[in-house]
């Protein structure tokens, strides 16, 4: 874990809402498992207090950059969206655990699956899966067209399908509507999004996989308790919960409640 002050190289909006900050420094050397997460200081001084934990999209080792994708939701997020190139950001991280990819074999197949910013952390994975030869298969999932974002950048790694809850763009409904065309095609599913999502998605998949939660946090450590989910069928004298913050957010399927 590094406390560190990234130097924002670029800053711009993806689709309404939606922005991409590409950072730079030493300390993103150490960025390297995908599914970790920043939790980043949005301003100086104390207001906002708390840090946001926000997903690693992105990590290119050799230029020292990695980017984040989040979405400006309230005061802190806001005040994010208006930091300039040049200006530092105050980071710590990389934090929780990630998405493990060391058990797959080349010729394997996998199945991404994420809906709004449960998507960011999808694409580092993806790059690396197919770096390690394994077939990558990507559903993603948005309200509308006008809500897409990344969908350019998965093509050049997957197959990928979009879905909009109005049909204006793709398969109309949700990304388990498309996972229906995907019964037993792949060896393991990675999945990030919203909670809802993510129970249909463990509902729907025909194979192991990994869960990765989205949940606000206050220390980002595991300290102060603020993430805590139950653990589904704990073993005797095992915790009942985990911390999202330094347990996950990767999950193995059906480990926590969700």
């Amino acid at each position: 874990m590094i406390v560190d002050k990234l130097e924002i190289v670029k800053q711009e909006e993806l689709a309404p809402k939606i922005f991409e900050m590409t950072l730079t420094g030493n300390s993103v050397n150490e960025m390297v498992t995908p599914g970790q997460f920043l939790h980043v200081k949005v301003a100086d001084g104390i207001d906002p207090l708390l840090r946001r934990p926000i997903s690693i999209c992105n990590v290119d080792i050799d230029q020292k950059k990695l980017s984040i994708i989040y979405r400006v939701e309230g005061k802190g997020t806001k005040r994010l969206s208006e930091r300039i190139p040049g200006e530092k950001v105050d980071i710590l991280g990389p934090l929780g655990q990630g998405f493990p990819i060391d058990q797959l074999i080349q010729g394997n197949t996998a199945l991404l699956v994420g809906g709004g910013v449960g998507i960011p952390p999808l694409y580092y994975l993806a790059k690396l899966l197919v770096a390690k030869g394994i077939k990558v298969k990507t559903i993603i999932g948005f309200r509308t067209e006008k809500d897409i974002f990344l969908e350019k950048k998965f093509a050049k790694l997957s197959d990928v399908t979009i879905t909009t809850e109005d049909g204006s763009r793709g398969t109309k409904g949700f990304v388990t509507t498309a996972m229906e065309e995907q019964k037993n095609s792949y060896d393991v599913f990675y999945t990030c999004g919203p909670t809802p999502m993510l129970r249909a998605v463990q509902l729907a998949a025909t194979s192991t996989g990994y869960v990765s939660l989205e949940e606000r946090m206050g220390c980002g450590i595991g300290a102060c308790l603020a993430c805590v989910c139950d653990v589904n069928e704990p073993a005797e004298g095992e915790k009942k919960y985990r911390k999202i913050c330094c347990d996950g957010p990767v999950f193995e399927a059906g480990e926590v409640v969700i």
